[in-house]
């Protein structure tokens, strides 16, 4: 494999470095390429790959259609991926310190920010699902909790049953983050065996309660012409790309434990678009079943077990669903940004601190606005961010690999002085790029 070319000898500046973003050793460098396959895989099964996949359903595709543009987008976003994962496998280094290579050692908190903030959204989007499972046991058994009064203005959509389930959850998420990461394995243990059989049997229940797989296949796309069909697809399908466009991003955060480049690289083009796509298939067909089923499209899967009569097969469910989301919550939105707010200040904010900043925004971005409906998902948030966030992959991607040949000079990368300090610490030509890129779509937000 590449290994680091320069090992740091001169004493790093206090305010670019601490012990989680400092460069990984070769010797701790374990990942294999199953671990790879297996990160993805568990991040893959959760709640939003089903949604992502019944929500453009709901939107107006059939099955295949469906099922294409998931894969087709996957795979897109596995290339920039395995680019990015390259610099983490060669130097050990997490996305935040990379980003000081294009944008500066200062500059890099730009695209870092952009970054975290939208992982924060994420956060909160993965916590309100979890604590709307939890609202759906608890109304089962307390039925009081879905006529509480109202405690928030009507512009914020929020009723109060669901907020305080989303609250509690939360608090759970940060109790996890206050014990560390490494209490959340037997959590991800539990996920990678449970999820699998649970998505199964729901699909089995979709088909014996659907007639069949053939009827449930058979449901018709519903745009009227061509003209619809082109011009929902291609937002979706940007939409599927961005669905992983912060990890592909920041997916040096993973790779820099990586044994080797093959390692990362086989390991991710494994576990990514396949996985991905069997878990939209079952969201495609158990989301036509519904139709069929009640009359109605249902792409919430937490609301479609809501459905069901058995106050017990509810509550398993539900709280199942819960322990699954804290696990990918953990694992795919707090790790990341947590490093990337204390690339902030290194010296002041701690791993459990970004964590702490990274739950208060999730609150604040009103997850709950937006899943409410497909059209939100995809069009305001996953395209939204897209739009966001590809300017910063392709700037990092044509630097190190066009500029720079990828060589770096890993002492510099936590110096004040050195070759990626530009002019102040920010590299002015990056950051026009960037607004050039994202002068055209900022009407949009």
């Amino acid at each position: 494999m590449e290994t680091t070319k320069q090992p740091i000898k001169s004493p790093p500046d206090p305010g670019l470095i601490s012990e989680d973003l400092a460069p990984i050793a070769l010797s701790e460098r374990t990942w294999n390429t199953w671990n790879y396959a297996a990160l993805w895989i568990s991040m893959s099964l959760c709640i939003p790959t089903y949604m992502l996949a019944s929500s453009l359903i709901e939107g107006g595709m059939n099955w295949w259609q469906a099922i294409l543009t998931i894969f087709l987008g996957n795979s897109i976003v596995l290339a920039p991926m395995i680019l990015n994962g390259r610099a983490g496998a060669t130097y050990g280094i997490p996305f935040p310190v990379f980003a000081r290579v294009s944008f500066g050692v200062r500059g890099a908190n730009i695209p870092a920010m952009m970054r975290a903030i939208i992982a924060c959204g994420w956060f909160g989007i993965q916590t309100w699902i979890g604590g709307y499972a939890l609202y759906q046991m608890v109304k089962l058994w307390v039925p009081g909790i879905a006529t509480l009064p109202a405690l928030f203005p009507p512009s914020w959509s929020l009723e109060t049953g669901p907020a305080l389930m989303f609250l509690l959850f939360w608090l759970l998420n940060i109790y996890v983050v206050y014990l560390g990461v490494d209490s959340i394995r037997k959590l991800l243990v539990f996920k990678a065996f449970f999820l699998p059989f649970a998505a199964l049997a729901l699909l089995f229940w979709a088909i014996r309660a659907g007639n069949g797989l053939g009827p449930i296949l058979a449901q018709p796309a519903k745009f009227a012409t061509s003209a619809e069909f082109w011009a929902f697809f291609f937002p979706s399908l940007t939409g599927m790309v961005g669905f992983w466009a912060t990890l592909s991003l920041n997916i040096l955060d993973f790779t820099r434990y990586a044994q080797s480049q093959r390692a990362q690289v086989v390991g991710q083009a494994l576990g990514l678009p396949l996985p991905m796509t069997l878990f939209a298939f079952i969201g495609v067909v158990v989301t036509s079943a519904t139709f069929i089923i009640y009359g109605q499209t249902i792409w919430d899967p937490v609301v479609l077990a809501g459905r069901f009569d058995s106050k017990l097969l509810v509550s398993v469910a539900m709280v199942a669903v819960a322990l699954s989301t804290l696990a990918t919550n953990i694992a795919a939105n707090i790790v990341s940004p947590a490093n990337d707010f204390a690339n902030l200040s290194p010296a002041h904010i701690s791993f459990k601190t970004g964590g702490y900043i990274t739950g208060v925004i999730g609150i604040l971005i009103f997850p709950w606005k937006l899943i409410a409906d497909p059209s939100g998902y995809i069009f305001t948030w996953l395209v939204g961010y897209s739009a966001l966030l590809g300017p910063i992959g392709g700037i990092m991607i044509a630097d190190y690999y066009f500029i720079r040949q990828q060589q770096l000079h890993l002492p510099d990368l936590y110096q004040y002085t050195g070759c990626y300090a530009y002019q102040n610490g920010f590299n002015t030509r990056a950051l026009i790029a960037l607004a050039g890129a994202f002068c055209p779509i900022s009407p949009a937000f």
